[in-house]
């Protein structure tokens, strides 16, 4: 059994001390797919699925400084998720604003700093002063930083920060000459946070769904077919401790 799994195994308490696998992920980005068919198999709505999953974010948040991950960002709503049905999209939206009143203090007092990604214009107000609060409440923790991307998708994300980048242009605050690889990083949601170096994707599907496309250039992958709700602990530490034995090479060849 890998050190990794064996710690989440031994530890019943998510703060308690565990050891960490050396050369394990820094970053680690979820896509948390699976709620709907969780609830369906069980005769249950699709919404008492994301709800189930909703409750499975707390465990894998506490899970991180366990494992060395320093930074979690989730996959919560996409732009094309609205194209669900209006009673799903109704409750998701509402579900997102009793998550963050009900663990606001939970994920400050343990420490967590949240960040939202994404285009906020088409949320509603009242999900929007809640995301501000989360932010101010959390910003000066460290302990993991959780990011959650809200109305998020790659293409929309490149396609705004591009408009930020050529607004400056026109505006003489950058010459076109200049721009490269590392240029456009900056405009980005994530301009304040390191590329993720393992994306998991739960439900068993095997695509990225239009998540984090330019951050996850060099990502390890890994598609389980565990659905999101039934996601544990110990799953989680088994896939940080498989993402050391991974030979990382970034285009290049070893000697």
């Amino acid at each position: 059994m890998s050190t990794a799994s064996k710690a989440s195994n031994d530890a019943s308490d998510p703060s308690e001390e565990t050891e960490i696998v050396p050369g394990g992920p820094r970053h680690v980005a979820i896509i948390m797919d699976g709620n709907g068919r969780w609830a369906t198999q069980r005769g249950r709505p699709r919404l008492f699925g994301h709800h189930a999953g909703a409750r499975r974010v707390r465990e894998v948040v506490e899970a991180c400084p366990c494992f060395g991950v320093e930074y979690l960002t989730i996959f919560a709503f996409s732009t094309e998720n609205w194209k669900r049905t209006q009673v799903e999209v109704a409750g998701l939206m509402s579900l997102f604003r009793r998550y963050i009143t009900k663990e606001t203090r939970t994920l400050r007092d343990f420490g967590a700093r949240v960040r939202f990604i994404g285009d906020r214009v088409k949320l509603d107000k009242k999900l929007i002063r809640l995301m501000n609060e989360l932010e101010e409440a959390t910003a000066h923790n460290d302990k993991v930083n959780l990011t959650i991307a809200l109305n998020y998708g790659g293409r929309d994300e490149v396609a705004r920060a591009t408009q930020r980048l050529a607004q400056d242009v026109a505006d003489g605050k950058l010459d076109p000459a200049s721009v490269d690889e590392e240029t456009l990083p900056r405009y980005l949601d994530t301009y304040v946070l390191p590329d993720p170096d393992l994306v998991i994707r739960t439900s068993g599907e095997a695509r990225i769904s239009n998540f984090l496309l330019w951050q996850s250039a060099y990502a390890e992958y890994e598609f389980i077919d565990t659905l999101w709700p039934d996601f544990t602990r110990d799953e989680f530490g088994r896939l940080c401790a498989a993402y050391g034995d991974r030979d990382r090479r970034f285009g290049a060849v070893k000697t």
